[in-house]
């Protein structure tokens, strides 16, 4: 089999059906324009969610949709501290009493090892 030739089509890659009959679904043409000066038009469907950026074919830019949608700027997560974290699960009232608890264990524990040296 290492000299014969397969013939044949690829398969899934070439459909062999004729466009006669058939309704395409209903399409828009999109311009969106580079920030270099190029303009790109996409067709797409009618009912898509339209993006509002587009690699430019020219240059790779970002181009914006010509009719002046700008991009929804995503809020970033807001990192939280331990801080916060320990606000989530007390108050400043119970950090407070924890706090004079463990200065009074700490101090307890200074005295009793003062007298042992």
């Amino acid at each position: 089999m290492g000299e014969r030739v397969l013939r044949g089509s690829r398969l899934g890659t070439t459909s062999y059906e004729t466009d006669r009959n058939t309704d395409l679904a209903p399409r828009q043409e999109i311009a969106f324009d580079c920030p270099h000066g190029h303009e790109t038009r996409v067709p797409m469907s009618a009912d898509a969610e339209l993006p509002a950026t587009w690699e430019c074919r020219v240059c790779g830019a970002s181009a914006l949709r010509r009719d002046g949608a700008l991009p929804e700027v995503k809020k970033g997560r807001v990192a939280r501290t331990h801080w916060d974290m320990l606000l989530e699960r007390r108050s400043l009232d119970e950090l407070e009493d924890v706090l004079a608890e463990r200065m009074a264990e700490l101090h307890a524990g200074q005295k009793s090892h003062k007298k042992s040296a």
